[in-house]
């Protein structure tokens, strides 16, 4: 049970199947998890997720809802240009999309293609007079006009990065725009890496150079942004799979440079993974605990902190963070937009349902759609990129 922000309580049948000790700000101290095991591990993704006509989710009371933008393949990860422009990787067609409302209206936004052909085509990022795209075995970067988002040149490859396995490849920028940051998942569920840009977060160049591991032990850390107030690099990871509905956690934290996360030898800081040979106890006395736990199998993709001024105020600050969903859980979990309630530069919350209504029946074969990519649009309403239905849902308050 979670006391809500408006004083009411807030329950999904997500949030009460994710048990009591696996939705939470750790506050630094070590938290109660269920033994490995305890269930069997299970099978059992959506057969489907795009939902009937007219369908729309559900958000707290105060809140509208509205389809934004349609025709997608598989619309995921967004990026808001500096001028305003939403960029959208639709990695199923290979394309990054312009999205062009010159009012900020919330009405039907103009699309365009701003490049084709890419190569699975993820994380977004602005810097200077370049558009940064990342690809699943590339980061590229484009020429152009930062007034009118027109593409001024070819692309130019600035880094290699390993293929296959967790495809997604997600791009910061620091505060100071000095820096990139690249965050490439592992190739496996608890197979040791050779290639150590994976499960980790690198750190270059703008151009690339000067590359070098920045955090470690991230199994899949699929979202990544900047904490506008400190400056701190913040993730998403989809922790490993196969030890049962309730373990472990899926996990939102900041991290550190040169940080190690557990991955693949320990999760949640130092419990032991039993099924990974050989054991690293050095590496394990290292492994740093996340900031907040979001639930088991929930599947935490593309994150935001909330810098707009339309919603209450009781958000402002705050992280929205896309959860794609379950497949490795009996009941299904995530499936939703859920927020954590910051303070100062830092997570006080633990995390509540916003965006829900996606799942129909929990143990049904079918879900109405399944959140990606969460963006805070200029006049502060909210974008989220659904790839089970092909849209975007605008999310705004009080018109």
């Amino acid at each position: 049970m979670q006391l809500g922000f408006f004083g009411a309580v807030v329950l999904s049948a997500a949030f009460l199947s994710a048990g009591p000790a696996l939705a939470q700000v750790t506050h630094g101290k070590k938290p109660n998890l269920p033994a490995p095991f305890a269930t069997k591990s299970a099978g059992n993704g959506p057969d489907s997720a795009k939902p009937p006509a007219g369908f729309l989710p559900t958000a707290p009371m105060g809140f509208q809802i509205s389809i934004y933008a349609k025709d997608f393949k598989v619309p995921r990860f967004m990026t808001v240009a500096p001028n305003g422009d939403i960029f959208v990787a639709d990695t199923g067609a290979g394309q990054v999309v312009i999205l062009r409302d010159p009012e900020h209206g919330g009405g039907n936004p103009q699309k365009e293609i701003f490049a084709e052909k890419q190569k699975g085509p993820f994380g977004i990022a602005f810097h200077d007079d370049y558009v940064y795209v990342g690809n699943m075995t590339e980061v590229v970067r484009f020429h152009y006009d930062k007034k009118t988002s027109k593409r001024t040149g070819e692309a130019e490859k600035i880094m290699s990065l390993p293929g296959g396995g967790h495809s997604t490849r997600t791009l910061a920028f620091s505060a100071d725009g000095s820096k990139l940051f690249v965050s490439v998942g592992s190739a496996s569920n608890i197979d040791i890496e050779k290639d150590q840009r994976r499960a980790a977060v690198t750190v270059c160049d703008p151009d690339g150079k000067n590359a070098r591991i920045f955090a470690s032990g991230l199994r899949n850390p699929v979202g990544l942004a900047i904490e506008p107030l400190t400056g701190a690099v913040w993730v998403t990871v989809n922790e490993r799979d196969e030890l049962g509905d309730d373990l472990p956690p899926d996990y939102f934290t900041s991290i550190k440079d040169g940080g190690f996360y557990g991955w693949p030898y320990s999760y949640i800081g130092d419990n032991v993974d039993s099924r990974v040979k050989p054991q690293r106890p050095d590496l394990v006395a290292k492994a740093i605990l996340p900031d907040v736990l979001l639930g088991a199998h929930v599947a935490p993709l593309q994150f935001a902190f909330y810098t707009g001024k339309q919603f209450p105020g009781l958000y402002h600050g705050g992280a929205f963070i896309a959860e794609h969903g379950s497949w490795n859980r009996s009941t299904r979990n995530g499936y939703q937009v859920a927020f954590v309630g910051f303070k100062n530069g830092e997570a006080v919350e633990d995390a509540v349902p916003f965006l829900t209504g996606f799942v129909p029946d929990p143990k049904g074969k079918h879900v109405d759609g399944r959140p990606v990519g969460v963006v805070v649009a200029p006049d502060g309403s909210l974008m989220v990129s659904d790839d089970g239905a092909g849209v975007i849902y605008r999310v705004s308050y009080g018109k």
